[in-house]
């Protein structure tokens, strides 16, 4: 496999890279995430306008008909500058869940607004006592007329506090199956994560709804979409590790003990090397990811790929996340210093749809 980006890929990271880089750096990411709101929408909008939010949807929709291996360098680029955005909920998420299990009409109403950066979208799915599993749904949907009303309670909604519609999973006498919620119809217990992303817990009372789809269908949408997104975080994993290796290294150059920098020491340059190899491990493994997230032969090559990444990801993201925070010393821990930031975003990724035991059990199962 080719791990090398292609002239576009390369020339799309390196201006989202400049973006990040040039408006989106460390202090402007700080006075961002200190918001009420959690995220820019100046931001956004400039992400919608350098195309980003349309990659992966068909030109049907204003979109490019691009897939997650197209996405991967943007994931990269955002994981190194530790991008608030609610990029992966809308556009990995609730986008694709909209673009996959969605009617004609459906698509129509909502994949152009979300390309066009005008319309923010979150997947309410996971459920207390889950662990992981997809097929935990307890909420339930009711027909209400020529609609339905949707009862239950959602945990951990990324971006739902932001977000105008909300895909909601919820469980019919047909089986499992998607619904469309006004975000304002759901109560919303918003709060700030450990990365600093928003999320919010959602409660459902008779809350109005439209069906996404098809009834009783939507098992198959919502693991090939929990995949996509798995693969999306790998990618943008490798990004935070990169900066994280980078900036540790610049630190051990610079930071003198005895009158000499500490990366003179050995065991500190081997620490380093050790970094970067799973650096390049795991930059691997999110090439494969996204590129069977895109055009594996059916399901359970796709599911096995991405569960083998996310464990290699999330072994290799708590060896360099720990090991960037204790080459630092104790400044490693602090506020002011980016890399702390680094070691939360990488310690939620190793967690994020199913940590290394989850899938080292999928994986041994397929």
């Amino acid at each position: 496999m080719n791990f090398d980006y292609n002239e576009e890929q390369q020339l799309l990271a390196d201006s989202v890279r400049r973006f990040i880089q040039k408006d989106y750096d460390f202090e402007a990411r700080r006075k961002i995430v200190a918001s009420a709101e959690g995220y820019s929408e100046a931001v956004w909008g400039t992400l919608a306008e350098m195309g980003l939010t349309g990659i992966p949807f068909s030109p049907d929709y204003g979109g490019f008909g691009g897939g997650a291996i197209d996405l991967l360098s943007v994931m990269e680029a955002f994981g190194e500058g530790l991008v608030v955005e609610p990029f992966l909920a809308t556009v990995g998420l609730g986008g694709q869940l909209v673009a996959r299990a969605g009617s004609d009409a459906q698509k129509k109403a909502n994949l152009p607004a979300v390309v066009e950066g005008k319309l923010k979208l979150a997947f309410a799915h996971s459920e207390k006592g889950a662990r992981y599993d997809l097929a935990h749904v307890k909420a339930t949907a009711k027909r209400a007329g020529s609609g339905w009303t949707l009862d239950g309670e959602k945990v951990v909604v990324l971006g739902a506090p932001v977000a105008a519609k909300l895909v909601v999973s919820a469980r019919t006498p047909a089986g499992l199956s998607l619904f469309l919620v006004d975000a304002k119809a759901a109560k919303m217990k918003p709060y700030r994560t450990l990365d600093e992303m928003r999320a919010a817990d959602v409660v459902l009372a008779a809350t109005p709804a439209e069906l996404l789809g098809s009834e009783g269908k939507a098992q198959p949408a919502i693991e090939a979409v929990a995949d996509f997104a798995t693969a999306l975080i790998c990618a943008e994993a490798v990004g935070a590790m990169k900066f994280a290796c980078d900036t540790t290294l610049e630190y051990l150059k610079t930071r003198k003990q005895f009158g000499v920098p500490i990366g003179t020491f050995q065991a500190l340059q081997h620490r380093i090397v050790d970094m970067y190899v799973a650096y390049e491990q795991a930059k691997s493994m999110a090439f494969l990811a996204c590129s069977q997230a895109d055009s594996a032969a059916d399901a359970k090559e796709r599911m096995r790929a991405i569960s083998a990444a996310k464990i290699k990801i999330a072994d290799n993201a708590r060896l360099i996340s720990q090991e960037s925070i204790q080459l630092h010393g104790g400044m490693g821990m602090s506020e002011e210093l980016k890399v702390s930031h680094s070691f939360r975003r990488l310690t939620m990724i190793a967690q994020q749809f199913g940590d290394a035991d989850h899938h080292l059990e999928r994986f041994a199962s397929l």
